[in-house]
């Protein structure tokens, strides 16, 4: 059992996986998404200092949602983070989509330079487990 206390309440909670909060503090950050989701759709305008301020969430809690893909602004609004790569702007995630093609490129050169320094495994010849013909 892995117990820890909850970096919110302090609470002690048996931990899993995912954000160290125990499960009520997860459950009012869910509420608080949820909020800031809804004020986000009714004010397309809004810009992340606002809606941090009227829905009362940090505002880097907005920012690890929008980096986690789970919440996007209008497309003409003027909210944007930076690529953890290069700092270009972004609407949401953690790479734009240049970074994003240099990590995959990245990680298909790498695999397929392991596949060719891989042995290939040598193919067993069909035996008949010491079973021999017998002529009478």
């Amino acid at each position: 059992m892995n117990v820890r206390n909850c970096r919110k309440c302090g609470a002690l909670f048996n931990y899993a996986m995912g954000a160290i909060i125990c499960p009520k503090c997860r459950e009012e950050v869910e509420v608080k998404f949820k909020e800031v989701k809804a004020y986000i759709q009714s004010h397309p305008g809004a810009g992340i200092q606002e809606t941090s301020r009227e829905c009362e969430v940090e505002v880097g809690q907005i920012q690890q949602w929008i980096r986690e893909e789970r919440l996007e602004f209008a497309s003409d609004s003027m909210v944007m983070i930076n690529c953890e790569s290069c700092g270009q702007p972004i609407r949401s995630g953690r790479f734009c989509d240049s970074c994003k093609n240099s990590l995959a490129n990245g990680f298909r050169a790498a695999t397929a330079a392991v596949r060719a320094q891989q042995k290939p495994v040598p193919e067993k010849k069909e035996t008949n487990n010491g079973a021999r013909m017998h002529h009478f």
